[in-house]
């Protein structure tokens, strides 16, 4: 192991086995890389359980210009739009680089893409394949080819734990396995590990996604943003398997609608009804359950018959359930989809830390704003991971550091404040929700325990939450229902959230000994 390790160093270090992780290593060849994934290769990417798809203004009647209006208004007053313009521009041609590497998209009888549409678009624009497998076969060719790509050194089963700085600047990857500790010395770090959901007893997500990148960055002193803003998927499947199978928007883009219990269409006059953008149909959905409600897709009349072929992956668990989409209402619920907010980047990927870059969910480009538009984020990882590459390309390695680990933190447990965060941040907020997750996370982030890291990127989330008094997007107080006239990104960084969170708890323990 320190033979090989050695070789290694000097080279770029990518964190993180997903679709934005490997796309990097790709667009890095054929410059020698290596790729950490703590998992085998897909077991634990979130990229893998896409059914959306790909958005791109590929149709004929379609253009960026389009794309990127249904995006601004999506992202709720909070989207970069030149950053987000650059990165729909460069949709169609990703489109076209994963079809080159072997992603098999659907495609019309002609040859052209098969669209699909989903919430918050304008045109249909969701390139798909496989049906609702799109996640899956672009990890499958993705994988199929870092695998046969020489320059990729691929360390599966390896855990990124810190980043080593000095100065502001990444010196080093302090990782374990199953063998111990090791350092990889670079000045070169991706971090690409995805997003929170994992944070959340309800999520879409694998359980593994639980904020491990966000964890790095913040202990090296990046500065993140939008952290406040997490989507809820109003409909994920109602039953016990965690992460929860998703009932993909294109399923509501071919007709299907939600009703109750009684057979009422309670969506039905809300503008833009089962296809209003996410975060106003989750909290329909969340509001119609605390009435007493069960909530149900109902796909019986359209696609019908048609479901099983149009959505196979989904028919196939729906049957494993007892249920047949063509006869029967799917029960749904919301639950933890994607993070809008991370690491604050530049629009080369670019943190506030030198030498260390984030691409995929676990960087905030400014694309999403306050509400991701559908399908917008496995286009966002492979277009921006091509930028990440070039920006990375103009760096040159350093010389080898004397490094050395202080301490090595036990390996992440998020089991401690899934209950905390669900409780807390879910769909509807308050100060008081959030301010008791303050209290029962600060001792566990200042902790040196298993649970300190995920407890450090949950306060995070809830000092952001808690600043923004306002409802946008993805985050909305029930005690500040209305949103502000202006739209401001949030950003901090560790120390100013841990100040802040003792603030805070400081003031509860003050009230509490004032009323005993």
């Amino acid at each position: 192991m320190s033979t090989a390790i050695s070789d290694l160093t000097g080279r770029p270090v990518i964190i993180g086995g997903g679709a934005a992780g490997l796309m990097t290593a790709l667009e890095l060849a054929p410059e020698p890389v290596v790729l950490l994934s703590k998992s085998p290769l897909g077991a634990e990417a979130s990229s893998m359980w896409a059914q959306g798809g790909f958005a791109a203004a590929v149709g004929t009647d379609d253009t960026p210009a389009l794309h990127l209006a249904d995006t601004i208004a999506a992202g709720a007053g909070l989207c970069d739009e030149a950053a987000a313009a650059r990165i729909v521009d460069a949709a169609p041609a990703a489109v076209e680089r994963l079809a080159g590497l072997g992603v098999a998209f659907d495609r019309r009888p002609d040859g052209g893409w098969r669209l699909g549409l989903e919430a918050a678009h304008g045109r249909n624009r969701i390139v798909h394949a496989t049906g609702d497998g799109t996640g899956r076969e672009i990890m499958r060719a993705l994988i199929a080819t870092v695998r046969r790509t020489p320059s990729i050194t691929l360390l599966e089963g390896v855990e990124a734990r810190r980043l080593l700085v000095e100065d502001n600047a990444v010196r080093g990857v302090l990782a374990s396995n199953d063998g111990g500790w090791f350092i990889l010395s670079t000045n070169r770090v991706v971090i690409a590990t995805g997003g929170i959901g994992g944070l959340f007893a309800d999520s879409t997500n694998p359980s593994g996604c639980f904020g491990q990148g966000l964890a790095l960055a913040a202990h090296a002193g990046a500065r993140l943003a939008d952290l406040e803003f997490v989507q809820f998927h109003p409909t994920a499947f109602d039953g016990p398997s965690r992460p929860m199978p998703l009932l993909t928007e294109a399923i509501r883009g071919d007709g299907a609608v939600l009703i109750d219990e009684t057979g009422q269409r309670f969506m039905a006059d809300q503008p833009g009804a089962e296809l209003a953008p996410r975060d106003i149909v989750a909290r329909a959905v969340w509001r119609h359950r605390a009435g007493g409600h069960r909530t149900f897709l109902d796909a019986r009349t359209n696609p019908g018959s048609d479901f099983a072929r149009r959505y196979p992956v989904i028919s196939a668990f729906c049957k494993m359930a007892g249920i047949d989409p063509a006869k029967d209402p799917i029960p749904i619920r919301p639950a933890v989809h994607y993070h809008m907010g991370g690491i604050a980047v530049d629009r080369e990927g670019r943190s506030t830390v030198r030498g260390l870059w984030a691409c995929g969910e676990a960087a905030r480009t400014g694309l999403h704003g306050a509400n991701r538009l559908a399908s917008n984020s496995l286009m966002e990882a492979i277009v921006c991971a091509r930028w990440v590459a070039e920006s990375i390309d103009g760096v040159s390695a350093s010389p080898p550091a004397m490094l050395r680990a202080e301490a090595v933190p036990p390996p992440a447990d998020p089991s401690a404040v899934r209950s905390i965060l669900t409780q807390g941040l879910g769909v509807l907020r308050d100060r008081g929700g959030i301010e008791r997750a303050i209290h029962s996370l600060y001792p566990l982030a200042r902790s040196q325990g298993a649970a300190s890291d995920t407890a450090l990127v949950g306060l995070m989330i809830a000092v952001a939450a808690v600043k923004r008094e306002e409802s946008r997007g993805g985050h909305f107080r029930s005690d500040f229902p209305d949103s502000a006239a202006s739209a401001v990104p949030s950003s901090l960084t560790c120390a100013e959230a841990l100040i802040a969170a003792r603030e805070i708890v400081e003031s509860i323990a003050t009230v509490r000994s004032a009323q005993s």
